[in-house]
């Protein structure tokens, strides 16, 4: 006997479980590096993380307990004023958070996992620290989830003020690392500067790197021998969209394609090969869907 829906929700069972389990994942990696490579070369991170490790260097306060708890009044304003549906999410990846970092806390006094901790190559220390936070937090926000704190706290500035999450999100997190002069010295400070950049542009690559490229507007009067030569040449669909020059008044047609960034170079020879007074106009496109790029 078949019952309708039972397939569409094991799927949406199964999809839920990758969500879980990827959002887990990156977490354990995030919490990794801020035992494994931040805590033992007193380098800093922004927002509630920030805070708890700030609280770890003052007070010596287990960082697991203090992030859960600075959390737990933001997460219940979060729910109050944005609602439960868009905190589901940032609590789960909150608590994930909060118990890869008690795993760390007990592994590492066993020996199981030893701090990598030097004074002679902190640049190293850096540069690792960066990568394993940006691995981790690129993972968590792919997956949708958040670790709570400042994002949620950006959520409902932004909405009650109309300020940018951006702009929050930057200046609560130069206000925490600001705060960190006061604990430790400013040369592991200028050093978090490198870990906060590396892990940026980490977490960019991952959100949006893999399945990136290159949007390409092609404003030109011989349209149809243009696109032909890029699906031929290239095996890239396109779309040939109608227009009509502003001041010319001339009948023309806009190509769009998106391309892979190695094929930028082989595009632009086959637009100028076919119309040499063709205007391209070239565009960054980021987390492509489709065939030949990531499958939806």
């Amino acid at each position: 006997m078949h019952i309708a829906g039972k397939g569409k929700f094991r799927t949406s069972l199964a999809a839920k479980w990758r969500v879980a389990a990827g959002v887990a994942a990156g977490t354990a990696i995030y919490a990794f590096g801020l035992h494994y490579f931040v805590l033992p070369n007193q380098f800093m991170e922004g927002g509630v993380t920030g805070i708890g490790i700030l609280l770890n260097y003052a007070f010596g306060l287990k960082l697991s307990l203090t992030t859960l708890l600075l959390n737990i009044p933001i997460f219940i304003a979060g729910w109050r004023l944005l609602g439960l549906n868009q905190m589901v999410m940032a609590g789960f990846g909150t608590i994930s958070l909060a118990f890869f970092l008690w795993v760390m806390e007990r592994l590492s006094p066993s020996g199981h996992i030893v701090p990598f901790s030097t004074d002679r190559d902190l640049l190293l220390s850096a540069l690792y620290a960066g990568v394993t936070l940006g691995a981790g937090l690129g993972v968590v926000f792919r997956f949708g989830a958040t670790t709570g704190g400042v994002d949620i706290i950006a959520r409902i500035v932004s909405k009650g003020r109309g300020w940018s999450m951006g702009q929050i999100i930057l200046t609560l997190d130069a206000v925490v690392i600001g705060l960190s002069l006061l604990f430790i010295p400013v040369e592991r400070v200028l050093y978090t500067l490198v870990v906060v950049f590396i892990a940026t542009k980490l977490i960019d690559f991952i959100q949006e790197g893999v399945y990136s490229g290159k949007a390409f507007s092609i404003i030109t009067t011989n349209g149809q021998a243009v696109a032909d030569a890029v699906m031929r040449e290239l095996e890239r669909g396109v779309t040939i969209m109608p227009a009509v020059g502003g001041y010319s008044g001339t009948d023309k047609q806009v190509v769009f394609c998106v391309v892979g960034r190695q094929e930028v170079r082989l595009l632009k020879q086959l637009v100028l090969l076919y119309d040499p007074k063709a205007f391209i106009v070239i565009s960054e496109a980021h987390d492509v869907i489709g065939e030949g790029f990531r499958e939806s």
